[in-house]
């Protein structure tokens, strides 16, 4: 990872600038629900990330010696560690929660903030986060932050000095795809920081569609961990983020109801 400058047209080799920080890889992965530490390895490797999000209070990366330690498998000389406040449903818990995170990692400031609604849904609560947001920047956060697809609200929290603004495509862990692509195109075109998508992906396709729109990165986890081979998932997300990006970069051919012949017959020798 360095800090780069990066030019007004974009292109295949432009990194993904996370708060000056540039990044090969364009997908970001979690750590959970892996069968054990090695598949975890093995499919974070296979993924190609180089940001990696741990949720604070269900995974130890140090607060219990008793217990294996993340950090013995996803090093952090090797990876950006993405703390994020999977779980918390006030503005509270989800401060305290960074905060947890900034003392066990040696003043890590770079978090993933989300405030969950309700146990059911597991869709963002608006309120409590834009409440947890405006706390978390004052304290010098740098916040990723996870929402819902709503523009207003994207742009909101990009302008209380979020560095990254994470919709989602769809319930977290439901994998059924991007559901509103025209909210997710009207938030990228309306943004000044990353966008990328968070939950709701299922398949390397839903990886590729969320890149096509304009996304600059995707963040997973339920879609490789709960695949039936993870590893070999991990891999094929990652080829779906760089296909991805490349279509949106080459700019598809318009929709059209009617055929438009590849071969046209104008201008035939017979």
């Amino acid at each position: 990872m360095s800090t780069v400058m990066q030019s007004n047209t974009p292109s295949l080799s432009d990194p993904l600038l996370i708060d000056g920080i540039a990044y090969r890889s364009r997908l970001l992965v979690g750590t959970g629900k892996y069968k054990d530490m090695a598949e975890t390895r093995a499919a974070t490797e296979a993924s190609g990330a180089e940001i990696v999000t741990v949720a604070i209070r269900r995974t130890n990366i140090g607060q219990d010696p008793n217990e294996p330690n993340l950090l013995e498998v996803i090093p952090p000389d090797q990876y950006t560690l993405l703390p994020n406040t999977a779980g918390c449903y006030t503005a509270g818990d989800a401060v305290r929660t960074c905060r947890l995170a900034r003392e066990l990692l040696d003043g890590h400031n770079l978090v993933k903030l989300e405030v969950l609604g309700d146990e059911k849904t597991l869709f963002p609560d608006i309120v409590q986060t834009i409440e947890a947001t405006e706390t978390l920047v004052k304290d010098g956060f740098r916040v990723m932050v996870y929402t819902n697809d709503d523009p207003i609200i994207a742009k909101r929290l990009e302008d209380m000095g979020c560095v990254a603004v994470m919709p989602l495509a769809a319930p977290i862990g439901s994998g059924l795809g991007i559901r509103n692509p025209y909210n997710i195109m009207t938030i990228v075109e309306n943004a000044n920081v990353p966008i990328l998508v968070d939950a709701g992906v299922g398949t390397a396709s839903d990886a590729a569609i969320a890149m096509e729109l304009g996304c600059d990165g995707v963040l997973m986890n339920t879609a490789i961990a709960g695949a039936k081979d993870p590893v070999m998932m991990a891999s094929a997300m990652k080829k779906g983020i760089e296909a991805g990006r490349e279509a949106f970069l080459a700019g598809r051919i318009p929709r059209k109801r009617f055929a438009s012949a590849s071969s046209p017959i104008d201008g035939a020798f017979f």
